[in-house]
């Protein structure tokens, strides 16, 4: 598969051997693998580093925490419609400062669980990823159908997280962890199904590598939500 100028996966047919495809696919998962975990580790550096300042404390009593909150999706959308127009230095460039921006903006974690149980639920949250992962690379099954149902389920969350923000309302918030946890499960396994997918063994390095990073921000959106919505649960608050 090859990723063309329209910003559209199209599919390839050439005489490759298996046992290149084989290695280049490894070798193309790894690097999506390790741009995520390196977006992971710098995400939660940055968190601690924010709390324990006191730099999260001050921005949350300014008009700039809106700014911080909000510039990482912006920053999604703009990977997700210039990448193609990008150079991979710029799209790996963008990647880091959003994985950096959502540290900062998630440094109330810190503030308000124990790091105690913020090390238990992310090590539930790697083994529970790692597994779903590993069956969405390995898995003969076409998981399309499942992962048209998941969005619909995650588009719910957004609706349902919109409508809370304003009724503040326990049960709901308890709902819609529940669910979250359900959708960003299965979407780990069909995002890296999808991922695995759009590997092409004659994609050149620029092309092969916007592909990496597009897959590593897809797999990280996933860890993150899980590990949010798996704090709801595990997360013991400061007394």
């Amino acid at each position: 598969m090859s990723y063309d100028q329209g910003n559209r996966w199209t599919t390839r047919t050439t005489a490759v051997p298996q046992v290149d495809i084989d290695v280049g696919l490894r070798q193309y998962m790894l690097r999506v693998y390790n741009y995520m975990a390196g977006g992971l580790a710098l995400t939660g550096l940055v968190a601690f580093f924010a709390a324990a300042s006191g730099i999260y404390a001050q921005l949350a009593h300014t008009p700039l925490i809106w700014l911080i909150v909000l510039a990482p999706l912006g920053l999604v959308l703009f990977l997700q419609f210039r990448i193609a127009k990008m150079s991979l230095g710029a799209a790996q460039a963008t990647f880091w400062i959003y994985a950096g921006l959502v540290g900062l903006s998630l440094g109330f974690i810190f503030l308000v669980y124990t790091s105690a149980s913020i090390a238990l639920t992310f090590f539930v949250c790697a083994a529970m990823f790692a597994a779903m992962s590993l069956w969405g690379y390995t898995t003969k099954r076409d998981l399309t159908g499942m992962g048209s149902f998941l969005f619909m389920g995650l588009i719910g969350i957004i609706v349902a997280a919109l409508v809370n923000m304003f009724l503040a309302s326990p049960a709901l918030q308890f709902a819609i962890s529940v669910i979250g946890v359900i959708v960003f499960t299965g979407l780990t396994a069909w995002d890296t199904q999808q991922i695995k997918e759009m590997y092409w063994a004659g994609d050149g390095s620029v092309v092969a590598g916007k592909k990496a990073v597009m897959g590593a921000l897809r797999l990280y959106l996933d860890f993150l939500n899980l590990f949010l919505m798996l704090l709801q649960f595990m997360g013991a608050r400061r007394s």
